[in-house]
C-alpha cells in the first residue's frame, strides 16, 4: 500500500502531503494510502486541518475544509489523537476552523448512531483566528 510521502511528487517537504491539491490527496487515497497516516508527527486529518485553516489566515483567502472532507470520505478516523495527543474536533477548534469541526462533529455523530448535532453557538465562525 502507497505511503502518501513517498507517492507525492511536490519538492517543498511541506506539500508532500499535497494540502492544495485535492486531486493529488484524492488519487493517493484512492490509491490506497492509509488516511489514518502519521506524518510529521500528525495525522493527515490533523495536518488538513492545521494547513487549511493556516494557509488561510496566512494569505487572506476563504477558509475551506476540502482536504478535511476527503479524508473523512476515505475513512480518516474523526477521534484518533494524533502522537502528540492532538484530539481533531478540539484542535480543529483551537485553531477557529469551523466548518472541519462541524464535519467532525457529523462522522463522530454518525460513527455512534446519533444524529449531527445542532452547532454550538459558541462555535468558532467559518473564518479562522491568528494563532496567539
Amino acid at each position: 500500500m502507497p505511503d502518501i510521502v513517498s507517492q507525492c511528487d511536490v519538492p517543498c517537504e511541506e506539500a508532500r502531503f499535497c494540502p492544495g491539491n485535492l486531486a493529488e490527496l484524492t488519487r493517493l487515497l484512492d490509491a490506497g494510502t492509509d488516511p489514518n497516516e502519521v506524518w510529521s508527527n500528525m495525522t493527515l486529518l490533523l495536518h488538513a486541518i492545521d494547513v487549511e485553516a493556516d494557509g488561510a489566515a496566512q494569505t487572506g483567502q476563504s477558509l475551506n475544509a476540502a482536504c478535511t472532507a476527503v479524508l473523512l470520505a476515505y475513512g480518516a478516523d474523526p477521534e484518533r489523537p494524533g502522537p502528540d495527543g492532538d484530539v481533531p474536533q478540539l484542535f480543529a477548534f483551537h485553531y477557529g476552523h469551523g466548518l472541519a469541526v462541524r464535519l467532525l462533529e457529523t462522522h463522530i455523530a454518525r460513527l455512534h448512531g446519533g444524529t449531527v448535532p445542532i452547532p454550538c453557538p459558541e462555535l468558532p465562525p467559518a473564518e479562522p483566528r491568528p494563532w496567539t
